[in-house]
Parts: structure tokens; sequence; C-alpha cells
């Protein structure tokens, strides 16, 4: 489902990713971890192409990306590899002026070109999925912010991708709020959504992910099962790491 091989990425003469490899399968919930500052959200803005990669092969379903570094990226290709990925960030980034149905519905017409009759049946039915269906008129300042995570979640999905990556879905949110937005991830997790997560919630990680990966200074230095990672490991800097976080 996604492959990534070969992968460097550097702002002026910080090199902030060296050389990732990285294969996720289809149905698979992916769990990124390490300190601050060791280029988990870098590879995931490349993996969508916010970030444009110095070099290196992206692969998303049925679209491939070879980056040399010289070639310039085709607008076509990044949209065609965007079409399959949904994004959900720190910030929830919704229209303030649409209430919680018309923010899911504004892309499915805008991008898929789909029906206003269509979009809505699918808005409705994804605020449902989310446990909110009584804030579908709701704006967000009326939204608390696990609402608009929430939100956010059902207008990724909304847009039927392939791939789901989340940048720190809960870092702005306190515990409970923050559970409300994890019950939603466990939930696409069981489903088979194919998922690639960065975050700190490290309980997420042990109960929802297929695999754990451990990031440190640009480079994945262990993957494995969460027991293989969090009860199993030989690596001193991923002891070190999760000594802290305890």
């Amino acid at each position: 489902m996604i492959s990534v091989k070969g992968l460097y990425k550097s702002f002026g003469e910080n090199t902030i990713l060296k050389n990732i490899d990285l294969e996720v399968a289809k149905g698979e919930t992916t769990v990124i971890i390490g300190p601050s500052g060791s280029g988990k959200t870098t590879l995931l803005r490349c993996m969508n192409l916010l970030e444009t990669p110095d070099c290196g092969t992206i692969k998303i379903g049925q679209n491939e990306l070879n980056i040399d570094g010289k070639s310039k990226l085709k607008q076509t290709d990044i949209i065609a590899l965007r079409k399959n990925t949904g994004m959900v960030f720190q910030g929830f980034h919704l229209f303030p002026h649409k209430t919680a149905l018309e923010n899911i519905i504004e892309g499915q017409i805008t991008v898929l070109k789909r029906s206003k009759q269509e979009a809505y049946g699918k808005a409705v039915a994804l605020l449902e999925k989310v446990g909110l269906s009584n804030k579908k008129d709701s704006y967000p300042h009326e939204l608390s912010g696990g609402q608009q995570q929430r939100v956010a979640i059902a207008r990724a999905m909304a847009m039927e991708p392939e791939v789901l990556l989340f940048d720190e879905p809960t870092s702005a949110l306190d515990p409970e709020l923050a559970a409300e937005v994890i019950k939603v991830m466990k939930d696409l997790s069981n489903e088979g959504m194919t998922m690639v997560v960065v975050t700190h919630k490290m309980s997420f990680a042990k109960e929802a992910a297929h695999r754990v990966i451990f990031m440190d200074q640009g480079v994945i230095v262990e993957e494995g099962t969460p027991e293989q990672v969090f009860e199993n490991t030989n690596n001193e800097r991923l002891k070190q790491f999760l000594s802290m976080i305890d």
C-alpha cells in the first residue's frame, strides 16, 4: 500500500531525513514515535508531498513517484498521489465560517465533483460515525477541540482516501478530549483503514498499532510489533526514550 525508499530531505545544510525505507501494508496501522526533531512530521509531510523530498521513491497505492532532486515534479503526479491520502493535522484547519456538515461537504463537491445530495448523505453518515450527529449545524467555535478534530477526521474520510496520515492529532487536546479522538482512530484501525500515525501517545501505539517505528536524528532506529518495540527491545537509545516517556 505504502512504499518509501531511499528518502532524503534537507532544509539548508540540515539533513532531516537520511535514507528512509518504509513499508506499510494495506489495512495496517503504523505508529511513528521518537523525540522532537527526529524527523517524524517531516517524513509524514513528505509522504503527502506537503514537503518535497530531495530524492527517493514514494509509492501509495498504484501511484509512484521517483524524485531525483533535479527534475521538477509534475503537478498532475502530485495531485494523483494526494488523492490517495487524507491528512489530519495537529491543528484542526476547519473553515471557521462553515458548519461541521459544510466542512465535510466542501471538498466532496469541489474536488470529487459529487452532487450536493450525495455529498450531504456522505457527510451525515460520517458525522454519525465519529459520534457527532447532533453537531452537524454547529460552527467550529461552538465545538470543543476533540469535536473539531473528529470533524477533521470525518472530512478526510469523506474524500475516500486509501491511506490516512495523522500528525500528532491529540497533541493540542487535554486527556479527556484526546480520548474521544483516539477512540475514533482505534475504530478506524479495527475496520482495516490503512493509517500512519505520528504520536506521543504510547498507549495508542501499544493498543492500536500493528507496527511501531522509532525514529531518532532522521533515521529509523528500530521497528517491530508493539511487543517487540516496547517490551523486548535491545536498543539502548529506544530504551532511554521510553524511560523518559514513562
